[in-house]
């Protein structure tokens, strides 16, 4: 039997006439921060610590909260806060989304930073994930206080300046000032996501060297993204020209995986792929691997050169941990993610970045040295980066239920609350769970129009031609809407 209680539908429409009336300023704001590259950049300088763009970014959605009636307040310029001026710490609801974004990355067809509207897709780097969303919540706040709709709790909306790179900033604003009672992440799925897999980052570095033929190697530009590109620059020789004709690299096109020019005394191949966020890397072509795996079966290059490009196929080949002795599954996560997503080199020594998501019940001092026995019999050496540790809202919080049934009340869906690979905000703090605003169907027209303005693999969060579905953005706000009413009635 369907216990559900129905929702407040007068409030619901209420609230929706109101936001679709502030439709056009609220994508109008949406702009002003897509237009602001603001990829951390992490510097010695307390005026702009994750660089000139984060800040600029981060004074601007300041700036926008000021217009918007409320009193804002700047963390050391890693973080900042939108709400009232009196806060109350032990009965606030806390909003946290993040104004950085990844590397623009390549094969882009729009703009990445001059935004574009073509309905019902904003187009940009950020406006997805998670300036849109930032600027939504913004306006649900703005709209409760508007409509003067009772709240038995304080609202306040958080937001940062390193959640793409490594949380630096949230990690700051926890060690110097409180925070709410409950906090929301709008940045991943509908309904609520009380888990997040723990996220561990590392290097394998190669003990051999490469030959001096290899003059430069290099692939992806982000832990958190699969690579879109990677390329080899070779010492040209009549051999290796030869070898690449007889392959049919050297296309005019351009148009194959794996490409190659001759410029004066190199050659530079190049191999391209579909890049995806390394949490969710299902239907993605890692360059990396396709690279590797082209240099191996190149017999004119040396044979010591052939078996290292060889074990870094092997090792970048699939995004399951199967190839580095760390494939784990749990009912409550799912299967433990390893993706190589940067290639380096220097000196000749290779390093192959790898960002890996693993299940929440993992044995983590097992699985650690899984990767060191894998980097030892692939002569390599396993570096340590970060391990930041599995996040866990408790399943049994009525809050959980709560927003889980009203999104499917709202929607006429059957979901249920999950655990996710992705990290966001909730990772770091205390109480805190990830709801929306992705997930929601589009309609057979929105399909029809994505397909017209983006090509496979392009689009979704940390895609190129990164595109926000205005109209679910809508959407997804009047839910946020009803959830914070909701809320009215849930000890939190």
């Amino acid at each position: 039997m369907d216990t559900r209680q129905p929702y407040d539908k007068k409030l619901y429409d209420k609230v929706s006439v109101w936001l679709e009336a502030h439709r056009q300023q609220m994508i109008e704001d949406i702009m002003r921060l897509v237009r602001i590259p603001s990829v951390s950049e992490p510097k010695q300088d307390k005026e702009a610590p994750f660089g000139e763009g984060c800040r600029a970014c981060l004074e601007e959605m300041l700036a926008i909260g000021r217009e918007h009636g409320f009193h804002t307040e700047n963390y050391g310029n890693r973080m900042g806060s939108i709400g009232e001026a009196d806060k109350d710490w032990e009965h606030m609801i806390g909003f946290w989304n993040h104004l950085d974004v990844v590397p623009v990355g390549n094969q882009w067809t729009y703009p990445p930073f001059d935004p574009v509207v073509r309905e019902p897709f904003l187009i940009g780097r950020g406006s997805q994930d998670n300036k849109g969303p930032a600027v939504g919540i913004l306006y649900v706040m703005e709209a409760l206080r508007e409509l003067g709709i009772p709240l038995k709790h304080q609202l306040c909306l958080f937001v940062g300046c390193d959640e793409e790179r490594g949380m630096e900033d949230l990690e700051y604003y926890t060690a110097h000032y409180p925070t709410p009672k409950l906090s929301m992440i709008a940045d991943c799925g509908f309904p609520v996501c009380y888990g997040e897999k723990g996220i561990v980052e590392g290097n394998f570095h190669s003990e051999g060297q490469l030959s001096e033929q290899v003059l430069e190697f290099a692939g992806g530009n982000a832990s958190n993204m699969i690579p879109d590109e990677a390329f080899v620059v070779l010492a040209y020789s009549e051999e290796l020209e030869q070898a690449l004709v007889e392959k049919g690299v050297f296309a005019e096109s351009g148009s194959g995986t794996v490409t190659a020019g001759h410029s004066g005394d190199t050659i530079r191949i190049q191999a391209r792929g579909e890049s995806r966020h390394s949490a969710f890397p299902d239907g993605s072509m890692n360059a990396i691997h396709e690279l590797a795996d082209f240099l191996a079966g190149l017999d004119v290059l040396p044979q010591a050169d052939r078996a290292l490009f060889g074990r870094l196929s092997y090792l970048s080949q699939e995004y399951y941990g199967e190839h580095t002795r760390i494939a784990y599954s749990d009912e409550a996560s799912g299967r433990t993610t390893c993706a190589a997503t940067v290639l380096g080199m220097a000196e000749g020594r290779v390093t192959l970045h790898f960002n890996i998501r693993y299940a929440i019940s993992t044995d983590q001092e097992k699985m650690l040295a899984g990767l060191e026995r894998t980097a030892e019999e692939n002569s390599m050496r396993w570096e340590l980066i970060r391990n930041s540790a599995p996040n866990y809202f408790p399943r049994e919080h009525p809050a959980v239920d709560l927003l889980t049934d009203l999104y499917n009340e709202i929607t006429g869906s059957n979901k249920e609350c999950f655990v996710m690979g992705g990290g966001t905000y909730a990772r770091k703090l205390p109480h805190a769970f990830a709801y929306g605003l992705g997930g929601m169907e589009e309609t057979q027209e929105d399909k029809r129009i994505r397909s017209e303005l983006f090509l496979p693999g392009h689009g979704g969060a940390h895609e190129p031609d990164e595109g926000l579905n205005l109209r679910l953005l809508m959407e997804g706000m009047k839910i946020y809407a009803m959830a914070v009413v909701a809320l009215n009635e849930c000890e939190l």
